[in-house]
């Protein structure tokens, strides 16, 4: 089964890429085909794929009409590659319930039940992860702070330290050069007095 789509049909879909001057989406795939504008021509997937790869190929699913099942059996396959990644399950349960609206066992409210349940589990793991960096980043900012100041307080004790020793020896050394000074006036005075 080879899909196919249009120009017309991709460019109302939003795609990203359409300004002049970009060179990829869109615009790289009018590049690719050797055009200016988007047309009605029929447009395969195979071309879209060797022009923008799987990602814009992808994309371009939403501009296809009629194989709403194949595309969602192809959407629930690609996510059933990474389903394991999700600790609370959530993820198989509502690629279930995907595979089993495509194959018309599960009703639109069944479906739209496990997305939301998904979005909610999706948002507690995003709250959760943001919570733990937040967490982690206060604990970061705190130790640093808590290194920084005592840095700044050994620091500020250290000149302290050394400033009062300096003070004490200078203050020592005045009081021994004056306690010297007055032995030696008091001798000087002494002698003088007997020799006279």
């Amino acid at each position: 089964m080879m899909l196919y789509t249009t120009l017309n049909d991709i460019k109302k879909n939003g795609p990203c890429g359409t300004a002049r001057d970009d060179s990829h989406g869109f615009r790289k795939l009018l590049t690719y085909l050797s055009k200016t504008k988007s047309d009605n021509e029929q447009l395969s997937f195979k071309t879209i794929l060797e022009s923008n790869g799987l990602e814009d190929a992808i994309w371009c699913l939403r501009a296809v009409d009629g194989y709403d099942r194949e595309i969602r059996l192809f959407a629930v396959a690609c996510a059933r590659r990474v389903e394991h990644l999700d600790p609370t399950g959530q993820a198989k349960k509502t690629n279930d319930a995907s595979e089993r609206y495509a194959n018309g066992l599960a009703t639109a409210e069944e479906l739209k039940a496990a997305r939301d349940a998904s979005w909610d589990a999706s948002m507690d793991a995003a709250r959760n992860a943001s919570q733990a960096a937040a967490r982690d980043a206060s604990w970061d900012a705190s130790r640093d702070a808590a290194r920084n100041a005592s840095q700044a307080a050994a620091r500020d004790a250290s000149q302290d330290a050394s400033q009062d020793a300096a003070r004490a020896a200078a203050r020592n050394a005045s009081q021994a050069a004056a306690r010297d000074a007055s032995w030696d006036a008091a001798r000087a005075a002494a002698w003088s007095d007997s020799r006279a």
